[in-house]
């Protein structure tokens, strides 16, 4: 056990320093750190540099061929594959921290649409070429089906790292993208259902069984929300009474307590998470235990990328090119397609519903494990789960290459913004009170301007804390968008012509407001 427990220290230790060598150089290059993370992995995993014999350590990261006293599907040892999830899982619980609620059900039934496009458009292309390239006679045969299973995942924590690290999880296209992964997984959960099924039968499909799982699914996440909307409040109350930092721990503890029965109700571990996550977003204590937790999440969440780009073998990538590029291709045209024309017709516009499109394109390690089962069940051959290798590898690589320039696009995605050019700005505000410097002032001043946007019934679509930026737009009446920034103790507002009554009206509403808070303070 002392051996097991100093190897695994090593390795940790060597993914954290090259992972986080590679994201820093790759965000020099004005990349994701995401995609330096996962190519880390690739460099220093058991199929490269990781298999070479060093003195006095062996090998860094062996390939592991068993698990107990089972045969492994993966290459890293099941400790490191453990550590790497449970880094999955905080990411996603932090993911659902930073989601605006009321957008995430705003904009959930648009990503339905997406959703399902994304499913149905991706299995088919996934069964056609794998009998066009003859692997299988025909799209019901198992290998055909299990292909078009792999080509339906979303890696849905891959997309979320990156939107995290450019401060886009808040807009439209970003809280849209993430619905979409979650009802992506609860369909992906179905058809891999289906599929196991005829293989485990001979090629019949258990109905009666798919039914259960559906309904498992589904109802474990009706029962989250449920329990959520009814004691998430209570329950942030009580734990903000109590003494230290202990209500970060019992959080945290929430969160892997509702990813494991989430996994036990046929889901994801890091779809349990995201619920989680979601449901304390609206609460006092999502706001201080997502402030405490994101430390932790810098530390851990770079193994989890890292240990993905390990599971890259590349041999095996190698034995059907051909079929492996077509593949791909189809994996690419059917997420962009399936995904993409959906979100046109539900109130994007193009840069809108490219954005949704490539954040559902890595399918990151969802695919890999959908891979390595259908390997283990004896349903697909070496060749396909190569195939599958490659096509995950370049979706996923890909996604943060396209995703990067779309977000940095400063145009709206939504239709009902689009051809919005014309703004009234205000280009400093002058607080009427002085308290202390102007530091505090304009952080009171710009704190409560955000407060009485929301209580006019506007949505904050983006905010970047450390450029303290925020976009702002109306739930009903979409013409009307405003953004706050922060420049040199300055605060300049930036609005549609539409939104120029309400701007003005609300910022002597702001003003008031912190009228009254510093008249309390000085007494």
């Amino acid at each position: 056990m002392t051996h097991i427990l100093m190897e695994f220290t090593l390795q940790i230790a060597i993914i954290l320093l090259v992972a986080k060598i590679f994201g820093e150089l790759f965000e020099r290059m004005g990349q994701s750190s995401v995609l330096g993370e996962l190519i880390a992995g690739m460099v220093i995993g058991p199929y490269a540099l990781g298999s070479i014999e060093l003195p006095f350590l062996g090998k860094l990261f062996p390939i592991a061929e068993t698990v107990g006293e089972h045969v492994s599907t993966l290459p890293v040892s099941s400790e490191l594959y453990v550590f790497a999830q449970i880094g999955a899982v905080i990411l996603l619980f932090l993911v659902g921290l930073e989601t605006d609620a009321k957008m995430f059900m705003k904009y959930g039934l648009k990503a339905l649409g997406a959703a399902i496009g994304g499913v149905i458009l991706p299995f088919f292309l996934g069964a056609w070429g794998t009998v066009m390239f003859g692997f299988a006679d025909s799209l019901f045969d198992v290998p055909a089906m299990f292909m078009g299973a792999i080509m339906v995942a979303t890696s849905v924590g891959i997309t979320a790292r990156v939107l995290s690290d450019i401060y886009k999880l808040d807009t439209s296209e970003g809280v849209s993208i993430l619905a979409a992964a979650v009802i992506d997984d609860v369909l992906g959960i179905l058809v891999l259902a289906l599929v196991l099924s005829m293989g485990a039968s001979g090629g019949e499909v258990s109905w009666g069984e798919i039914g259960m799982i559906a309904t498992k699914a589904l109802g474990f996440i009706a029962v989250i929300i449920l329990l959520g909307y009814l004691f998430a409040k209570k329950l942030s109350n009580f734990l903000l009474k109590l003494e230290g930092k202990t209500y970060v721990a019992v959080a945290t503890g929430l969160c892997f307590l509702v990813a494991a029965l989430a996994e036990q109700f046929g889901l994801a571990m890091i779809i349990g998470a995201y619920l989680a996550g979601i449901i304390l977003s609206v609460t006092e204590l999502g706001h201080q235990v997502e402030e405490k937790l994101v430390w932790a999440a810098h530390i851990i969440v770079p193994v989890f990328f890292a240990v993905m780009g390990m599971l890259v073998d590349f041999h095996a990538m190698m034995s059907a090119l051909t079929f492996g590029l077509v593949i791909t291709l189809f994996a690419i045209f059917g997420k962009v397609v399936g995904c993409g024309v959906p979100a046109y017709f539900s109130g994007f516009n193009f840069l809108g519903s490219m954005r949704i499109a490539f954040g559902m394109l890595p399918r990151g390690e969802v695919a890999l494990i959908i891979a390595g089962v259908g390997l283990a069940a004896g349903v697909i051959n070496q060749e396909i789960f190569g195939v599958s290798i490659m096509m995950t590898v370049i979706t996923t690589l890909m996604a943060p290459l396209v995703l990067v320039p779309l977000f940095k696009n400063p145009k709206s995605g939504l239709k009902s913004a689009a051809g919005e050019t014309v703004t009234a700005s205000i280009p400093m505000i002058e607080p009427a009170f002085t308290w202390g410097n102007t530091e505090n002032v304009l952080d009171l001043f710009q704190e409560n301007l955000v407060d009485v946007f929301k209580a006019k019934g506007y949505l904050l679509l983006r905010h970047e804390s450390e450029d303290r930026i925020f976009e702002l737009a109306h739930e009903d009446e979409k013409d009307k968008i405003a953004t706050l920034r922060r420049e040199d103790k300055k605060l300049t507002i930036d609005c549609s012509q539409a939104a120029k009554d309400d701007v003005e009206q609300l910022v002597t509403e702001a003003q008031n407001k912190s009228v009254s808070l510093v008249s309390g303070f000085s007494s």
